[in-house]
């Protein structure tokens, strides 16, 4: 069963050249809405594993990729393609899974 892959400052920028298409959870320990949304990451890592990384990165512990991509409030939800940002969902929306679900369904 697939987990969601756990991104740092390092290891980003290599996921992205190393993957079509890629989901990144912006996500912080302290942020309830976070929580919330977390089980349909990991969802959703185990139904796409094969077809798309679904990834988490915790912006607490890493602070050079949040900057760069801009996060200013989490949960955000980056959707790339061939590396570059091409989708976003920021907050949790209602129906979570099914969102983000067609978001990076549309993508493959």
């Amino acid at each position: 069963m697939g987990k969601a892959l756990e991104l740092n400052d390092d290891n980003f920028a290599q996921v992205l050249q190393d993957n079509e298409v890629v989901m990144v959870d912006f996500w912080a320990e302290w942020c309830g809405p976070c929580k919330m949304i977390g089980p349909s990451i990991e969802e959703l890592a185990s139904e796409f594993e094969g077809r798309a990384v679904v990834a988490k990165m915790d912006v607490d512990n890493n602070t050079i990729v949040p900057s760069e991509q801009n996060i200013r409030s989490i949960p955000a939800i980056f959707f790339f393609k061939n590396g570059k940002l091409v989708d976003k969902q920021i907050g949790v929306p209602n129906n979570a899974k099914s969102v983000l679900l067609q978001k990076l369904s549309s993508l493959i």
